[in-house]
């Protein structure tokens, strides 16, 4: 087993996923990806060996819970996991958004198809954190979780959950070793896929001028969250002011 900590990216993408590897890459870590397709994964680590950074890339879908768990497994007995990061982008919501006046049960139990990969992978690594007295867990959630977007309908409903579930485990480990915190974003994550997706079509989603955010500067409060662990939360909003 290496003695390289591990840090590992669940959702890992070109916007803040691929940010997030580099940042703690650079700290010395041993970066694991886990994304749904193996289309980028190339291109990733070669990025990341370019930096001088030791990194795998695993294909799960984060809502197939036997196969995120045995990712996990398999990279846990290669070093410990001293960080899990889980980021999977609203994308993959199974249903359109709707209006929140419009939702029904349905739309909104698809919604925590999000959520419930976030409990299979606390469950996965907390034990052997704990055993250890050492590791973090992170989250990137989103800006409906604080403050009332009625557009995002369903979404705004697991973002809560999301952020409840992120700020009650901190609570739960601050005397034990392990950190957990969230970071609430409000905005567009420069060369996401999001990102992509809308600036590719300003006529129907409009002009991302003003709502961007840079990845690089997520990861580098991610890390200062991990460092000092003074907060449970962090919070971006290009929309204020």
């Amino acid at each position: 087993m290496s003695s390289t900590p591990t840090a590992v990216i669940i959702g890992a993408g070109p916007g803040l996923g691929m940010s997030m590897a580099k940042r703690f890459g650079s700290e010395g870590f041993r970066v694991a990806l886990l994304s749904r397709s193996d289309a980028r994964h190339e291109r990733y680590l070669k990025d990341l060996a370019a930096l001088g950074i030791e990194a795998t890339a695993h294909t799960a879908d984060s809502t197939d819970r036997a196969r995120l768990t045995s990712v996990l497994a398999e990279i846990a007995r290669a070093g410990d996991i001293e960080l899990a990061y889980y980021g999977p982008a609203a994308t993959q919501l199974p249903v359109p958004l709707a209006d929140i006046t419009e939702i029904d049960a349905a739309a909104a139990r698809s919604a925590f198809e999000l959520i419930w990969p976030a409990v299979d992978m606390v469950h996965q690594v907390l034990p052997a954190m704990l055993e250890r007295g050492s590791g973090a867990l992170l989250f990137a959630g989103g800006l409906s979780s604080v403050r009332p977007m009625p557009m995002l309908g369903q979404l705004a409903l697991s973002a809560a959950a999301l952020r409840n579930y992120a700020v009650t485990l901190n609570a739960a480990l601050a005397e034990r070793g392990v950190y957990a915190g969230t970071l609430t974003i409000g905005g567009l994550i420069e060369h996401g896929d999001i990102h992509a997706m809308v600036t590719a079509d300003p006529g129907h989603f409009g002009a991302a001028d003003g709502h961007t955010l840079d990845p690089d500067r997520l990861a580098a409060t991610a890390l200062d969250m991990y460092r000092t662990r003074d907060r449970a939360e962090e919070v971006f909003d290009v929309f204020t002011g």
